[in-house]
């Protein structure tokens, strides 16, 4: 090893809780549903990916329980989004999975989130419908 080589560095983990609000969590569900409510993302995924990664920060700093599949999801989401060998069919089951987790999350959601919570569902199921075509 050459001794004068840069020691690569990794940005080290966030330990602070990071706090999200009422009004940010609407904003993003919010924006979601507007851009799945005009269809799929569009294929070079840059939009879609950034609501992934908002979506992971959310859900990571969430202490609502009954979240952990929803996390997993949307990360294996996104992992799948960003491989270039990604099929329709995988991106299609996830869909349907986030969906119904979606769904499940919705049924018992307070702060008037519920009906949000269940058009996302929706538009998941939706979403994945298109691309198992």
């Amino acid at each position: 090893m050459d001794s004068t080589a840069s020691t690569p560095h990794t940005t080290p983990a966030r330990t602070e809780p990071l706090h999200i609000s009422d009004e940010q969590s609407t904003a993003l569900l919010t924006d979601t549903l507007g851009l799945l409510g005009e269809g799929l993302p569009n294929a070079d995924g840059a939009s879609g990916l950034h609501e992934l990664e908002r979506w992971e920060m959310v859900l990571d700093a969430s202490d609502r329980p009954g979240l952990a599949k929803v996390c997993q999801e949307v990360k294996l989401l996104r992992e799948r989004l960003s491989a270039s060998d990604t099929q329709a069919h995988e991106i299609a089951e996830i869909l349907a999975s986030l969906g119904a987790e979606t769904q499940k999350v919705s049924e018992e959601a307070a702060n008037g989130y519920s009906d949000s919570l269940h058009k996302l569902s929706r538009l998941l199921i939706k979403a994945s419908n298109l691309l198992s075509r």
